[in-house]
């Protein structure tokens, strides 16, 4: 399992060892704060524990997925259950917070 943090945008070699853990697609930890990502893990909640290793505040981390083949985010994890953050579900349920975690993950992850 190789996690990785991504500050600027990904090269294809950072995006193929991310791809490793799982195959088809890479779970991923946004912080939507600081505009960066952890990818790679197995569970969401490895991801988002190497954002809180690297100084990152656990209120503004959330869960995604990022299908590179069909260039598509996904939006469901259990670290994203947060009644104090009103979200109550797996899915991210703010229309404005899925739309900055797709901007980062785009900005980060697309490689054009």
């Amino acid at each position: 399992m190789s996690i990785l943090i991504i500050r600027g945008p990904a090269t294809t070699d950072q995006i193929d060892e991310m791809m490793q853990t799982l195959g088809s697609y890479i779970k991923l930890a946004v912080d939507v704060g600081r505009g960066i990502l952890a990818g790679g893990g197995e569970l969401h909640a490895d991801c988002e524990q190497a954002l809180l290793d690297d100084g990152s505040q656990q209120a503004e981390i959330w869960g995604a997925d990022w299908y590179p083949h069909t260039c598509e985010v996904g939006f469901e994890a259990l670290i994203n259950i947060r009644p104090r953050q009103q979200n109550f579900s797996l899915e991210i349920q703010d229309p404005a917070l899925r739309e900055r975690i797709e901007r980062v993950v785009r900005h980060l992850l697309e490689v054009t």
